[in-house]
């Protein structure tokens, strides 16, 4: 069996994130929100791979595909408060870019299959 980089690429983001959020000496909502959105993108591509039709998984996807944008706009807010640096922002920023450009091609692929079924 291949492995499946986009559940490896968004547990090691929920991972980081985590960690990161750990180091943040601050109680803000900021923080609250960015381990929300990055485990939502983790859990929902776990819970994809076991989806009950294409379209529930479609339905996964696209859920972690909204929330990967949220991360990174959330991670963009602390970088800008200065309370990342400049390195883990850019790390952790082309880490959800790559989980997200995985993202919309395997919803792309799972629509035009739905479409298939249905012609």
């Amino acid at each position: 069996m291949s492995p499946n980089y986009l559940l490896m690429y968004s547990e090691r983001l929920a991972t980081d994130i985590e960690l990161l959020c750990q180091n943040i000496k601050t109680s803000s909502n900021t923080i609250f929100q960015i381990r929300k959105s990055s485990s939502s993108v983790y859990a929902n591509i776990r819970e994809a791979n076991y989806g009950q039709s294409k379209a529930d998984m479609l339905s996964k996807f696209e859920i972690s595909l909204k929330e990967c944008s949220e991360t990174e706009g959330w991670l963009k807010l602390l970088f800008n408060t200065n309370a990342i640096d400049e390195l883990t922002y850019k790390k952790n920023r082309n880490l959800c870019g790559r989980i997200r450009r995985m993202l919309i091609s395997s919803c792309k692929t799972l629509k035009e299959s739905i479409d298939k079924v249905r012609c």
